[in-house]
C-alpha cells in the first residue's frame, strides 16, 4: 500500500521532523530540569516473581499508537518477563516536552518517552535520564546499524540517553506538470544550487500565478533547518565543539544565505509566512509550484491529491550529497536498573529487524537501521510510493543538529535573517554578521 497515514498522525510527524513547536519551551525549561533532585521516580517496579513492569509515553495517535501497540503485545508474548505499559501519556507528541517537563519535577517519571530530536539535550540535563553507555557497546544491540544521523540525535555529551524512534530527511519534490508546461528539464540527482536558482527561475511565471519553488518564511525552524545542508555543504557548521560559537560565520553561510537571497530577487520563491507551511504545499499541489524541499511525511498529501510528482535529492555546491535528518528518540529514564535494563531490551526489540519495518512502513517514517533498509519488506514497501526510495538512500549521507541545549539562540538569529534573504530586506553579508553577532552573544551567556 502507499503511504497513507491519518490526518492527525502526519501533523505530528511534521512537526517531529522540524521540531519548532517545541524549541522554545526546551529553551525555558533548563532551570526547572536541571533542578531536579535524583532518585527513583516510583517504585522498582519489580514483582516477586521477577516479573519487571516498565511505563512508556509515546504520544502517538491512530496508525501509530495502533502500530505501537501491536509491537508492544509481541514483545510481551516473548517477553513473560517485561510488562510494558504504554499509552499516549495523556498527550500527543507535540505537548511531550511540557509533560515530562512537570513528571520529573514531581518524581513520577515513565521509563520511556518520545522526545522530540532538538529537546533532548534539555531534557538530559535532568539526572533522572538514564545513560546508556554500557548498553550500546553491547554486540547484540548493533548499536553501529543505525544511521548515524539517528544514533547523534540521542546521543548527548558523547553518551547514548535513549534510542532513536523516528528519522526523516530533506529531498527535493517536483511537480512534473509545472515542468512540462514551462518546457524546462526536470531535475537530476546531480544538480548544483546554481541549477536550482536558474530552474526556480525558469518555471517562474507571475502571470499564471506559478512560483519556482516555497521556502517558509516565518522566522521558526521548519525556516531555519532547511539551510543547514547547505551551509555543511560549503564546508562550514552549525557550531564550534565547544558549542561557543557558531561555525558559518565565513563563506559557508555568505554562500548559503546568498543563495537563498538571489531565488528572492528573482521573486521565484513563494515565502510562506504562515506556522506550519501549509500554504506552500497547497500551492504545489494545486499545480502552481515547480519545486519544494520536503520529507516523506509530505507523500501521502501528494498522493491524496493525485499530484504528478517526483523527487530527487537536494542540490549541491561541491557534488557531494549531503542532506538534514530530524530524527526523534525515545528517552530513557532512570527508575532503577530493573527497569532500565528491561527499557533498553524492549527498545532493542522495538528498533530491529521485522519490527523497524513495521513501525517504519506503517506509521509513514523512514528506516532506523542500516539492515532495515536492505531488507525485503522494506524494498517492497519502498517500490509502492514515488520517491520514497530516494529519501531512503539519503539516509546513508544525513547529518542532524547538534545536541546541545543552546541550540534555540543559534536557530532564532538565523531564522531571522533567512527571512530577510527572501523577502531581498538587507545584503547577505548583513544579514550574516547580525546573525552571527546576535547567537554568539547569547552562546557567550550560557
Amino acid at each position: 500500500m502507499p503511504l497513507n497515514e491519518p490526518e492527525t498522525s502526519l501533523i505530528s510527524r511534521r512537526s517531529l521532523l522540524r521540531g519548532g513547536l517545541s524549541l522554545t519551551a526546551a529553551a525555558g525549561a533548563g532551570p526547572l530540569l536541571s533542578a531536579c533532585s535524583g532518585g527513583s521516580g516510583s517504585s522498582d517496579g519489580v514483582a516477586a516473581d521477577g516479573t519487571v513492569t516498565i511505563t512508556m509515553w509515546h504520544g502517538q495517535a491512530d496508525q501509530g499508537k495502533a502500530t505501537l501497540d501491536k509491537l508492544v503485545a509481541d514483545f510481551q508474548r516473548r517477553n513473560r518477563k517485561i510488562k510494558v505499559n504504554a499509552s499516549s501519556g495523556g498527550v500527543l507528541a507535540d505537548s511531550m516536552l511540557q509533560k515530562i517537563t512537570t513528571a520529573l519535577s514531581s518524581g513520577q517519571y515513565p521509563d520511556i518517552a518520545y522526545i522530540f530530536g532538538p529537546d533532548i539535550a534539555s531534557v538530559a540535563r535532568s539526572p533522572q535520564v538514564a545513560h546508556l553507555g554500557k548498553f550500546t557497546k553491547e554486540p547484540s544491540l548493533r548499536w553501529d546499524d543505525f544511521y548515524p544521523a539517528a544514533r547523534d540525535a540521542v546521543t548527548v555529551d558523547g553518551e547514548a540517553r535513549g534510542f532513536p524512534a523516528l528519522v526523516d530527511n530533506l529531498c527535493v519534490a517536483y511537480n512534473k506538470k509545472v515542468f512540462k508546461a514551462a518546457g524546462v528539464p526536470e531535475p537530476t540527482a546531480s544538480w548544483s544550487w546554481d541549477d536550482f536558482v536558474a530552474t526556480a527561475r525558469s518555471l517562474t511565471n507571475p502571470s499564471q500565478g506559478v512560483f519556482g519553488t516555497g521556502w517558509p518564511a516565518d522566522g521558526g525552524e521548519d525556516c531555519v533547518w532547511r539551510i543547514y545542508p547547505m551551509i555543511w555543504d560549503a564546508g562550514g557548521d552549525i557550531v564550534n565543539k565547544d558549542g561557543t560559537k557558531v561555525a558559518f560565520d565565513g563563506d559557508s553561510g555568505l554562500q548559503a544565505l546568498t543563495t537563498i537571497n538571489q531565488l528572492g530577487k528573482d521573486k521565484s520563491v513563494y515565502p510562506d509566512t504562515k506556522p506550519g507551511s501549509e500554504t506552500m504545499y497547497q500551492i504545489f499541489s494545486n499545480n502552481k509550484m515547480g519545486m519544494v524541499a520536503t520529507g516523506p511525511w509530505q507523500l501521502p498529501d501528494f498522493v491524496d491529491n493525485k499530484t504528478e510528482y517526483g523527487v530527487v535529492p537536494l542540490p549541491t555546491y561541491n557534488g557531494n550529497p549531503v542532506t538534514i535528518a530530524g530524527p526523534d528518540t525515545w528517552t530513557v529514564f532512570d527508575n532503577g536498573s530493573a527497569r532500565v535494563e528491561a527499557a533498553v531490551k524492549f527498545l532493542t526489540f522495538l528498533t530491529n529487524g521485522a519490527q523497524d519495518v513495521q513501525w517504519a512502513s506503517q506509521a509513514g517514517s523512514l528506516p532506523l537501521r542500516n539492515s532495515t533498509a536492505e531488507s525485503a519488506g522494506w524494498r517492497k514497501h519502498v517500490s509502492s510510493t514515488t520517491g520514497l526510495d530516494v529519501f531512503s538512500q539519503a539516509l546513508g549521507y544525513a547529518r542532524t543538529r547538534p545536541t546541545i541545549p543552546t541550540y534555540p539562540k543559534i536557530s532564532q538569529p538565523l531564522g531571522q535573517a533567512i527571512v530577510k534573504m527572501l523577502l531581498d530586506k538587507a545584503t547577505p553579508q548583513d544579514a550574516l554578521d547580525e546573525a552571527v553577532q546576535t547567537a554568539n552573544a547569547a552562546l557567550a551567556t550560557g
